[in-house]
């Protein structure tokens, strides 16, 4: 198979290029073209706060109509990070849910695949019950 040669830098190739030359020829003599942003250092990541300490997660039936719930509690979270928490959960593990009072109530059985979610995430004590 043969390469393809690139055309040369400074003869336009193509219908574009020859439209573009020309609207560079209608440009003022003293025009600098602009350069790509020098990279500039990006400041440090602001610190994540931190993951709770531990968490409880079990699974419930009662007062559900006999459906499975797997409830997630003692994150001792504030209400906004607790619905973040929730939400990214739920986004991980492909499932509904929701919070109730200070518990993250998922759809079905999730222990073992939320226990490991909230390992990664950082709780250092998951219990499962």
């Amino acid at each position: 198979m043969s390469k393809k040669k690139a055309p040369p830098v400074d003869a336009p190739a193509g219908p574009f290029n020859a439209a573009f030359e020309k609207l560079r020829a209608r440009l003022p003599e003293d025009h600098v073209p602009a350069q790509a942003p020098e990279a500039t250092p990006s400041p440090p990541p602001a610190a994540a706060p931190p993951a709770p300490a531990r968490a409880v997660v079990r699974l419930e039936r009662k007062g559900r109509g006999g459906k499975e719930a797997t409830v997630v509690e003692k994150l001792a979270l504030a209400p906004g990070p607790l619905a973040e928490w929730a939400d990214a959960l739920k986004r991980a593990l492909g499932c509904g849910g929701g919070v109730e009072d200070d518990a993250i109530v998922l759809q079905g059985d999730q222990r073992d695949r939320a226990a490991a979610w909230l390992e990664r995430r950082g709780v250092r004590k998951v219990i499962r019950g």
